[in-house]
């Protein structure tokens, strides 16, 4: 079976620590992408497209800078990507999804601890699953390296990035071959 991401339905989002001791939250507004599922709900293929120059912090002037060559450098790399290469089931609806993330056409693994919902049918007749997933990188990884040492020997931008991504995803209408 295949899912398409609802994208209005959809939030990637992320925490990093401000000169170490506030935490910025921000969000990717424009996400799309496909999960293809066994008949019994069970992913195995996950593929994810975000628009680097939709990241939102709520304040426009950092949000500019992240956009910058400083950080994702949104003009010359337009998306981030992920892509599956393994699902690991842990029982329930729990799953842990290790993959490849693109960001700057550099490529990282990360792993992805994932539980989903039960597929419902909405009032307009199509089915509809949810997926919460959660995750830690370093953004050094990527060589997103920019940063100031406070006086105190504090970080201006934490290294550590955490993110929750929040899923809804609509089957594909199914195509019969004649």
């Amino acid at each position: 079976m295949n899912w398409n991401l609802d994208s209005s339905h959809t939030t990637v989002a992320f925490a990093v620590k401000h000169m170490g001791i506030f935490t910025v939250r921000g969000q990717f507004k424009k996400v799309t992408g496909t999960i293809v599922a066994s008949e019994q709900g069970v992913p195995s293929k996950i593929e994810v497209a975000i628009d680097a120059a939709s990241i939102e912090t709520g304040e426009p002037q950092r949000d500019g800078h992240l956009r910058s060559p400083d950080f994702l450098d949104a003009e010359q790399y337009p998306g981030l990507r992920f892509l599956s290469n393994q699902i690991e089931a842990l029982g329930g609806s729990q799953y842990r999804v290790h993959g490849d993330l693109t960001i700057r056409n550099i490529t990282r693994p990360v792993v992805l601890e994932t539980q989903l919902s039960a597929p419902v049918k909405d009032p307009w007749g199509l089915t509809r699953t949810g997926a919460t997933a959660t995750g830690i990188l370093n953004r050094k990884d990527w060589d997103l390296t920019w940063n100031q040492v406070l006086e105190l020997g504090a970080l201006l931008v934490g290294e550590e990035v955490k993110f929750t991504i929040e899923v809804q995803a609509v089957a594909a209408p199914s195509t019969v071959v004649v």
